[in-house]
């Protein structure tokens, strides 16, 4: 067992002794370290003011993932590398900082150490920055100068060799869990933090404490402490379990470890379709993607999580684990009403199985939102049809937004399946998407909105068989650059 936190911060190692396991990494830096150029902006994840890099081993080398720092729990970096903007320039600019500075994307400043770690990410090939500078910037908010400047400051920064810390995390590494409690003088109740570090240890864990509540990357349970102020009991890591992170890719099936980022699922996901790979891309931000699981996105059973209509879609199924025992299950079943899942106390989701489409099925997905990147679905709709001489054989549809649930559209399907596929046919399937969904109106979107659009994005479907999609699709600018 092990009560401290130890991390490496520009060369030297760090430790953090009797500290609440839920304080976060942003609150670690300013309140400890006073290295205030990490800022707090939104503390959900959002803003990207607190962007760190953290580095981690991973085979012969290290990982490097830009992520934010207020809703990443301390113990999350035990035996991790940490980079602050403090890091940075610390005798003359670093260029990533002259870049912002000659391309004027500075005004109010805020925001700009954020942009300078992402900037800096991208520089040292860090996960996540292959794809374009508006990518790796779409976590990162700025509302003075506009992203013009700030564009051209990071197409100006030169690449670099990412820092050689390999030697020293080996150093660090744990053999044993990471086991920290805390007394916590407000609720008078203790709070601990359990990390196995393997399947086994995660399995005895899992049963020994069957309240507790999994963590893989913070990217929701974090906000339950920063804007819910909940004060957590125990807490299971899911995030140094070496065999919840394997993608396995089958002549029929990906298999993907709930403690995958989908940062790292990409590439697989990407492969079973263009779609799936723009759906991932607009999940979160690089620093989302970083840090969160498509695991986790599951198993918070969110009715508006944008990875269970799409999986739903292609017929994922789940494996759950409780001690020795697997049980596999289709992933519509697991969600059973809003907030409740097919999950009995001390059993975790271990991995997910996804279908290859088969050859020549029809595969969509739809997110609508109110902005186009890092913005939550007020409808997501999926869709996979297979269609033989103009005839509708097979339709699986699913829907996030539209219920309590992640839901599939059986009465839309039942409409298509066995019917010619044409305006008709899809007019009828649309009227039945009443049957399957009475949406409610929230600050996302009206009731009415969400109906009308569920029916258009399957009149999208049929379009899009008939016409380049280049014609119906918003032009991903942030894949450029």
């Amino acid at each position: 067992m092990a009560g401290a936190v130890r991390y490496l911060l520009d060369g030297e190692v760090r430790e953090i002794r009797g500290a609440d396991p839920t304080r976060t990494v942003l609150e670690h830096l300013r309140e400890d370290l006073r290295r205030t150029g990490t800022k707090e902006g939104c503390a959900e994840g959002d803003c990207g003011a607190c962007t760190v890099l953290v580095g981690e081993l991973e085979g012969d080398g290290v990982a490097w993932r830009a992520v934010n720092a207020c809703i990443l729990f301390t113990p999350m970096i035990d035996g991790k590398a940490l980079v602050t903007v403090e890091s940075l320039g610390r005798e003359t600019l670093h260029p990533a900082q002259q870049a912002m500075v000659s391309h004027h994307g500075s005004q109010c400043g805020f925001c700009t150490p954020g942009i300078v770690m992402s900037l800096y990410g991208r520089a040292i090939g860090a996960r996540g920055t292959d794809a374009g500078v508006g990518e790796v910037l779409a976590g990162n908010l700025c509302r003075c100068t506009g992203y013009g400047p700030i564009v051209a400051a990071a197409q100006a920064t030169p690449r670099e060799a990412a820092p050689d810390v390999a030697g020293a995390l080996r150093a660090l590494r744990r053999e044993t869990m990471l086991d920290i409690s805390w007394d916590d003088p407000l609720h008078g109740a203790p709070r601990r933090w359990l990390a196995p570090r393997d399947l086994a240890e995660l399995v005895r864990t899992a049963l020994a404490h069957p309240e507790a509540i999994f963590v893989a990357g913070a990217t929701d349970v974090g906000l339950w402490v920063t804007k819910q102020h909940r004060a957590l009991g125990v807490i299971i890591s899911l995030g140094e379990v070496a065999e919840l992170k394997e993608v396995e890719a089958g002549s029929d099936a990906v298999r993907i470890g709930a403690g995958v980022r989908y940062v790292d699922a990409l590439p697989a996901l990407g492969a079973l379709s263009p779609d799936l790979d723009a759906l991932v891309r607009r999940l979160g931000s690089t620093q989302v993607r970083n840090s969160g699981t498509i695991g986790g996105n599951i198993a918070n059973g969110s009715p508006i999580g944008d990875m269970p209509p799409a999986l739903i879609a292609l017929g994922a199924t789940l494996v759950l684990r409780r001690g020795a025992a697997t049980r596999t299950l289709p992933l519509e079943d697991f969600f059973l009403a809003y907030g409740r899942q097919d999950r009995q106390p001390g059993e975790f989701v271990e991995a997910m199985s996804v279908p290859r489409p088969a050859a020549g099925a029809i595969f969509k997905v739809f997110k609508l939102s109110k902005r186009f990147d890092q913005d939550i679905s007020a409808v997501c709709g999926a869709f996979a049809l297979q269609i033989e001489a103009g005839v509708v054989t097979a339709a699986r549809i699913a829907f996030g937004g539209m219920a309590a649930t992640p839901k599939r559209a059986r009465a839309c399907e039942a409409a298509l399946i066995g019917k010619p596929w044409t305006s008709e046919t899809v007019e009828a399937a649309a009227g039945a998407l009443d049957q399957d969904f009475q949406p409610i109106g929230d600050m996302r979107a009206s009731a009415a909105y969400r109906a009308l659009a569920a029916r258009n994005l399957l009149r999208k479907v049929l379009a899009e068989t008939r016409t380049p999609t280049d014609l119906t699709r918003v032009l991903e600018w942030a894949t450029h650059g």
